[in-house]
C-alpha cells in the first residue's frame, strides 16, 4: 500500500507507547476502529494509518513512525499537514520531525533552477555565492534604492535581496523597484561583466500574488524573495507552478513560532528545508548557529542536509544568515561546504569603506580560504570585526 510516513518525537511518561502510537494512527485516519462493524472495517482498512515503529529514546522521550495511506491526502501541503499533524499538534508535547514522501514527491515542483541552475545562470561554478541585503531602506525613495543597489553590486556580490519587511510601500513601490533594479544591474553588468540577481519581495494580498509575479517577470524581475511561512507553503507552490523560471528565496520569518520549541511544532529541517524545497524554493535562508540569531548547530546541519539530499527534486541552496561577517567565511565553508550562499547585511554595509568594499571583503575571504591572498577590503573588515 502506498503511504507517506511521518516521524514524531513525543515526551511522555508511559509504559505503553505502542498503544499511544496506535491511537494516533487510527485517530488521524479512520477516527475509531473497534467500534466499527466488520463491513466498515473492511471498507476503511485501506484508509487506516499504521504504526511503523515506536521506540524509546530516553526516559520520557519516544520516537514514533506512522504511515498514512496516500488515498487519504491530496498533493497539497494543507492536506498533508492536517492529516499527519492537524489535531495531533494540540495534544501535548509532540513534535513532527520528518515526513517521508517516497513517490508522492511527484505532486511537488521543487525549485525551478536549484543549485546547478543558479550557478549556470550567474556563471559561478564552484565557490560559495555571496548575497547582500538592503539596509535602512524603509521610508527611502527610489534614488536611495538605486544608489544602495549599485554600491552593493559594485562589490561583486552575486545576489542582492530586499529586506523581508519591505513590502509594496508608497515610497518604494514594487514595480518601481523592479524597473530601477533592472536598469542599475544592466549598467553594472556592462561595466563589470558580472551577472547580479536582485530578489524583490513578492508581497501583498494573497489572491493577487500570482498576477503580481507574472507582471514582475514582464518588468524584468530576476528573482523573488518570499515570506513563505507567513503566507503558507501552498502559496509558494502556486507561485512556483507558474513556471516563470525565476529563482525564489524563502525567508524564515515566523518559522521560530512554528519550529522553535524542542517539544512542539515541526522540526526546522522539515519546515525550513524539506517542505519549502518541495514547494519550490531555490534558496533556504536560516540563522547560522554562530551569528546574531543563533540556531542550534545540529538543527542548522540538518537544514543544510535536507536542502541538498536526493529526494526527487532539484537541490536547494542553503543560505546561512544573520550576523555574518567576513571572518566567519572559512567556518561557514568548513561546516557546510561550497554549495551555500553566504548572506550578509551589516557585514557588507558596516564596512568602513562602504558596501562595495564590504562585498569585496567577502570575495577576498573566499579567496583566502582557497589559498589566495587577501586584499585591503578584507583586512579592513577584520580590523573592524576584531573590535
Amino acid at each position: 500500500m502506498s503511504e507517506i510516513i511521518a516521524t514524531y518525537q513525543i515526551r511522555k511518561k508511559t509504559d505503553n507507547i505502542y498503544q499511544i502510537a496506535e491511537n494516533i494512527a487510527v485517530g488521524l485516519t479512520v477516527g475509531s476502529w473497534t467500534d466499527l462493524t466488520e463491513l466498515d472495517q473492511k471498507h476503511l482498512e485501506a484508509y487506516k494509518g499504521r504504526v511503523v515503529t515506536a521506540e524509546q529514546l530516553a526516559d520520557d522521550l519516544f520516537e514514533l513512525k506512522i504511515g498514512y495511506p496516500v488515498k487519504n491526502i491530496t498533493g497539497d501541503f494543507s492536506s498533508i499537514l492536517t492529516t499527519v499533524f492537524g489535531k495531533l499538534s494540540l495534544d501535548g508535547q509532540i513534535k513532527l520531525i520528518d515526513i517521508e514522501f517516497d513517490r508522492f514527491t511527484e505532486h511537488f515542483p521543487g525549485p525551478a533552477l536549484g543549485i546547478e541552475g543558479i550557478r549556470q545562470l550567474i556563471g559561478v561554478e564552484r565557490r560559495p555565492l555571496v548575497m547582500s541585503i538592503f539596509k535602512g531602506i524603509i521610508g527611502r525613495d527610489i534614488q536611495f534604492f538605486r544608489d544602495q543597489l549599485r554600491e552593493q553590486a559594485k562589490g561583486g556580490v552575486d545576489i542582492i535581496k530586499d529586506d523581508e519587511i519591505l513590502y509594496d510601500v508608497p515610497e518604494l513601490p514594487f514595480e518601481d523597484r523592479i524597473r530601477a533594479g533592472a536598469e542599475v544591474l544592466a549598467e553594472v553588468k556592462k561595466e563589470t561583466g558580472k551577472e547580479v540577481l536582485y530578489a524583490v519581495n513578492l508581497s501583498g494580498p494573497v489572491f493577487q500574488l500570482k498576477d503580481k509575479a507574472v507582471r514582475a517577470k514582464k518588468l524584468g524581475a530576476t528573482a523573488f524573495l518570499f515570506n513563505v511561512h507567513a503566507y503558507g507553503l501552498d502559496v509558494l507552490k502556486a507561485i512556483r507552478t507558474l513556471n516563470l523560471g525565476l529563482p525564489i528565496l524563502a525567508h524564515p520569518a515566523l518559522a521560530g513560532a512554528l519550529a522553535g520549541s524542542p517539544d512542539y511544532g515541526l522540526s526546522y529541517s522539515l519546515l525550513l528545508a524539506k517542505l519549502t524545497r518541495l514547494a519550490g524554493a531555490d534558496f533556504i535562508l536560516f540563522p547560522a548557529p554562530y551569528g546574531s540569531v543563533p540556531m542550534n548547530a545540529q538543527d542548522a546541519q540538518q537544514i543544510v542536509k535536507a536542502a541538498r539530499d536526493d529526494i526527487g527534486v532539484r537541490r536547494t541552496f542553503p543560505v546561512p544568515s544573520a550576523g555574518i561577517h567576513p571572518g566567519l567565511v572559512s567556518r561557514l565553508i568548513e561546516d557546510y561546504g561550497t554549495d551555500i550562499v553566504i548572506n550578509a547585511g551589516g557585514g557588507v554595509h558596516g564596512h568602513p569603506q562602504g558596501a562595495a568594499a564590504g562585498g569585496r571583503a567577502f570575495s577576498e575571504a573566499i579567496e583566502l580560504y582557497n589559498g589566495g591572498q587577501t586584499g585591503e577590503a578584507y583586512q579592513e573588515a577584520m580590523r573592524l570585526w576584531a573590535t
